[in-house]
């Protein structure tokens, strides 16, 4: 079992910024891909990034990139997701994914089996 925690959301004005956090434990960090999507209101959800287990390779929705950037601690247990030039569009909860670790991340919702609680990420002015 892996256990994720989200944090770091909240309301920023469009073209802020925030980084999300989501903290690990369980079974070894280093031995999972992990992932990022997001549920905006009346959608379903959607891949935003991903990376895989050593963090040498990413993944991202064509929509976020050069804006959003996917990273790993892995002494750390967390992946982190560096939001700049925030959008109101890009309002939505925010959820981390775990999967087994690969080469090459995935960007389908299916391949993950351990999933955070989310957290709320509000663009307004």
């Amino acid at each position: 079992q892996v256990q994720l925690v989200e944090s770091g959301g909240g309301l920023v004005q469009p073209g802020g910024s925030l980084r999300l956090s989501c903290a690990a434990s369980g079974r070894s960090f280093n031995s999972h891909n992990m992932g990022w999507f997001r549920q905006a209101p009346g959608k379903g959800r959607e891949f935003v990034a991903a990376i895989n287990w050593n963090g040498d390779s990413t993944d991202y929705v064509e929509a976020v990139k050069g804006r959003f950037t996917i990273s790993r601690d892995n002494a750390k247990n967390t992946v982190y997701l560096q939001m700049n030039t925030l959008k109101p569009e890009d309002t939505a909860v925010y959820t981390c994914a775990a999967t087994l670790a690969n080469w090459r991340p995935t960007n389908m919702q299916h391949d993950y089996y351990y999933w955070g609680r989310g957290t709320q990420v509000s663009v307004s002015s």
